[in-house]
């Protein structure tokens, strides 16, 4: 799974990277 994380934050802007990161923390909780 780290990964394909690693895949995806390049693809995507460091800053939206973050956010998803907060909502994804947010949902488990």
């Amino acid at each position: 799974m780290g990964s394909l994380i690693k895949k995806r934050r390049k693809k995507m802007s460091k800053h939206k990277y973050r956010k998803r990161r907060k909502a994804n923390r947010h949902k488990k909780k």
